[in-house]
């Protein structure tokens, strides 16, 4: 397992995270169990979850696979999302935001988060009161870092700039989407990452099961997210997507790989994203991720896994600006 260092923190993270949301859902929790210590064995150390993923479940089965190792295992929690039907269960006030890790806390059964994220962004608040909520949870020790998740990069950028100017603790670690059908990470999020040094584990490496090798242009499975959820079914629902999937599919198979080993392996390739967030139903699911671990990305390879898919267009339409040559 190779371990790669989080931004400015110094924390050594393994280069893939276990991400719980199945946890209590999809997967029970004997099966959640057998996946947490399956990813142990191979040297995993990095898991992600939310308050939200199956109503604390999530949490609560993590918080009992940790139990007897928690000073080896690196921590992500999320506040954001409704948590009940209280009017102020949401969103990044302070009052919630503190409400929300002493729940999280107790459901983890642990003192401490290390990567607390804000799961979303808040438009209702001012970001200077989440900063300084987020900061006084990291001086009380409750959490380790704040970290942030489906913001935009100028949303983020804005932050660091308040938390730099007021003395507050900064993000250290961002959790976009991103995936061979999801790249515009790619356009300002991960450059200012690498910029800024700081940390990225990125969510939904296949797709939700879109680069598996099941969908094509004209295949479906009759289980799965994009068939039984309507949020992944407008998110990927996109015709390009599908050609996309029966062309990376074919690839695969030409390179005696599993679909989702060789997705999975791509993000992992790129030099911004410190660790690829992989999630599964099952053992065997999980293990076509864990394949990528050992697969070495070639340049080549990894030039040609992307030209199967449109490179989104960059921040900016001068090309001097990208290539440094004025005409």
């Amino acid at each position: 397992m190779e371990y790669r260092t989080v931004g400015k923190t110094g924390i050594k993270v393994s280069s893939l995270c276990l991400g719980t949301m199945s946890f209590g859902a999809t997967a029970d929790e004997k099966t959640s169990k057998v996946m947490y210590n399956r990813c142990r064995e191979v040297g995993i150390n990095f898991f992600d979850t939310a308050d939200v993923y199956s109503r604390g479940g999530s949490e609560e089965i993590l918080g009992r696979c940790i139990a007897q190792e928690r000073d080896n295992i690196i921590l992500t929690t999320k506040v954001f999302w409704p948590t009940s039907s209280d009017v102020n269960a949401k969103g990044l006030s302070r009052r919630h935001i503190m409400q929300g890790v002493e729940d999280s806390l107790r459901r983890l059964k642990t003192d401490y988060i290390d990567f607390y994220f804000v799961h979303d962004f808040d438009a209702s608040t001012p970001v200077e009161e989440t900063l300084r909520a987020l900061d006084d949870l990291q001086r009380q020790g409750k959490i380790l870092y704040p970290a942030v998740s489906n913001w935009a990069a100028w949303q983020i950028g804005k932050a660091s700039g308040i938390s730099a100017k007021e003395q507050l603790a900064r993000f250290e670690l961002i959790q976009p989407m991103y995936s061979l059908v999801k790249r515009q990470a790619e356009v300002e999020i991960l450059p200012m990452a690498e910029s800024e040094q700081i940390g990225v584990i990125t969510y939904s490496p296949l797709g939700a099961g879109l680069l598996t090798g099941k969908y094509g242009v004209d295949k479906r499975p009759e289980q799965g997210r994009l068939v039984e959820d309507a949020r992944y079914g407008d998110r990927y629902g996109a015709n390009e997507n599908f050609v996309v999937a029966e062309a990376f599919t074919e690839y695969a198979q030409a390179h005696d790989m599993k679909p989702a080993t060789l997705a999975v392996a791509w993000v992992m390739a790129n030099p911004a994203v410190t660790a690829p967030i992989i999630g599964a139903r099952n053992l065997n699911q999980l293990e076509d991720s864990l394949a990528a671990i050992d697969f070495e990305m070639t340049p080549e390879m990894y030039a040609e896994i992307s030209s199967l898919s449109r490179t989104p267009a960059p921040a900016t339409d001068r090309g001097e600006v990208l290539t440094g040559k004025w005409s």
